[in-house]
C-alpha cells in the first residue's frame, strides 16, 4: 500500500535498506545562517520520522544574482553545522540561478526494512503523542512582517533548530506503531493522513495541543500564513476522513491546527499499554512530549 511517507526506500539487503529524502524551502528567518540549519533539520527530519539513521547530506540551492555569494555561504555553513550534530557529512550538491533564495538537503540514510515507520500502522486504541510546540508558521509570518517580539521569535528559532533525532530514537526504544513528521500541511493535515492510511478515526482535545509562546496573540491579529487556508480548503472535507469541530472550539484554534508547521516535531502513535514507558524514557531523556488524543475505529478526525 502506498503510504504518502516523505522518504523512499530501498531494500539493498535483508536487515539493510536505504531511506532517502529531499526538502528545500525559502527563508524562514532574516539570519542566513539560522536559516540554512533550519532548512537542514526540516530536510533530515523525514529520515528521523520513519525510524531511519542519516549517512550523509546533498546541498540543494537556488540563488539570485544580485545577492552577495557571502550570504550563500552562511547558510551552507549554517546547514553543514546542523549536519554534523546529526553525526553526518554534507558531501557535495548542486546550486542554481533563481529570483528567489531556497535551500535544503538531500539526505541519504540507512533504516532495518523490518523497523520501518510510516504513516500507516496507527491502530485503534492507540494513544497520540506530538514532540513539539506548534505554531512556527504563524511566527515566522510575524517574523516577516516585523510583529513578532524577539522573545517569540526565539522560542520559535529554538523550537525549529532542535532535531527530531532524540525524539525518534526514543520513540523506537519503547516501540510505536506510526510515526510522521509535523510541516507543511499542519497538525490536522498530518492526522489526516495517518488516519486515511491507517484506516482508523482520530479524536483529538483541542487543550491538551501545546503551543508556542505568542500565538494566540498573532491568530487573534489574523497573522496566518496563505497555506493555513490551503490546508483546510483541502483537508476539512476530504471524502476519505473529513474534519469536525466539537462546539466551543474557538474559530482562531481551528485555524491554528490547519497552520503549516516547519521543522516541526514528530507525531507518535503508541498503544495505550507503551504510552506510560514512552512518557518515561521522554521524561527521563528531558525532552518535551505531549499527549493529545486517540485513535478509534472508524474514519475522520474530531476535534473536541
Amino acid at each position: 500500500m502506498q503510504t504518502s511517507d516523505d522518504a523512499a526506500v530501498y531494500r539493498m539487503a535483508d536487515d539493510l535498506a536505504l531511506v532517502q529524502t529531499v526538502d528545500f524551502f525559502p527563508p524562514v528567518v532574516d539570519d542566513p545562517y539560522t536559516y540554512g540549519a533550519i532548512s537542514a533539520a526540516n530536510s533530515l527530519s523525514d529520515i528521523f520520522a520513519m525510524g531511519g539513521e542519516p549517512l550523509f547530506a546533498l546541498n540543494i540551492a537556488a540563488w539570485p544574482d544580485d545577492l552577495p555569494l557571502e550570504i550563500l555561504s552562511e547558510i551552507f555553513r549554517g546547514g553543514a553545522d546542523k549536519a554534523q550534530e546529526a553525526g553526518i557529512v554534507i558531501a557535495g550538491g548542486h546550486t542554481v540561478t533563481d529570483a528567489e533564495p531556497k535551500y535544503g538537503l538531500v539526505v541519504t540514510g540507512r533504516i532495518d526494512p523490518l523497523a520501518i515507520l510510516t504513516k500507516a500502522g496507527a491502530e485503534p486504541g492507540d494513544r497520540l503523542f506530538v514532540t513539539k510546540r506548534f505554531g512556527t508558521g504563524l511566527i515566522t509570518t510575524a517574523i516577516k512582517q516585523a510583529a513578532a517580539t524577539q522573545k517569540d521569535a526565539d522560542a520559535a528559532i529554538e523550537s525549529m533548530l532542535q532535531l527530531n533525532m532524540a525524539a525518534s530514537r526514543l520513540a523506537r526504544e519503547v516501540g510505536v506503531h506510526a510515526c510522521t513528521d509535523i510541516t507543511g500541511f499542519g497538525l490536522l493535515g498530518h492526522l489526516t493522513e495517518v488516519a486515511v492510511k491507517s484506516g482508523v478515526a482520530i479524536e483529538i482535545e483541542h487543550a491538551a495541543i501545546p503551543w508556542l509562546p505568542g500565538v494566540a496573540r498573532y491568530a487573534a491579529e489574523g497573522r496566518f500564513p496563505g497555506g493555513a487556508e490551503r490546508n483546510r480548503d483541502y483537508y476539512e472535507c476530504l471524502p476519505e476522513a473529513g474534519v469536525t469541530f466539537a462546539d466551543g472550539v474557538a474559530a482562531d484554534i481551528q485555524r491554528l491546527l490547519f497552520n503549516p508547521e516547519t521543522s516541526g516535531g514528530l507525531l507518535l502513535s503508541v498503544s495505550s499499554e507503551r504510552a506510560g514507558a514512552l512518557l518515561d524514557v521522554f521524561a527521563a531523556a528531558d525532552h518535551g512530549i505531549w499527549d493529545i488524543g486517540t485513535v478509534r475505529e472508524g474514519r475522520g478526525i474530531v476535534v473536541r
